[in-house]
């Protein structure tokens, strides 16, 4: 049986194009915070937290990297990058639960995004090696 590419394929490019936009924004946001003061005043249910953001932005920087790797690697349609691709957004997006409480409005971007992509690298991902045969 034959199995054919549908429209569908459409959102496994969706993904890798939202894979290396985000980890544009790691990059960005991890090396504003890498180089930025060592502490950032936060509110806590506890009240202000004083938190040190340099080591944090260094990992959002090497997530970053990872993520706009594995996004390229989509495009060329590799098969390891689709599984790869799966667990670094499962990464990213514990990484942006943890970055909720000081950028809440990005972090529920991201969060929202990366449901996206997990769907679209699950449901519709085989079809990307078909694509590019």
């Amino acid at each position: 049986m034959a199995q054919r590419v549908t429209a569908w394929v459409g959102w496994v490019w969706f993904a890798a194009f939202a894979i290396m936009v985000q980890g544009l924004f790691n990059i960005i946001s991890g090396a504003v915070a890498a180089f930025s003061p060592k502490t950032v005043v936060s509110w806590s249910p506890n009240g202000i937290a004083v938190v040190d953001v340099s080591t944090w932005g260094w990992v959002q920087m090497a997530l970053g990297v990872l993520l706009l790797f594995v996004g390229f690697a989509l495009f060329a349609g590799r098969g390891w990058a689709r599984v790869f691709a799966v667990v670094l957004v499962i990464v990213n997006l514990l990484a942006q639960f943890v970055s909720l409480p000081i950028t809440p409005w990005w972090s529920l971007t991201a969060i929202v995004l990366d449901f996206f992509i997990l769907w679209a690298l699950t449901v519709h991902g085989d079809e990307v090696a078909r694509a590019n045969r």
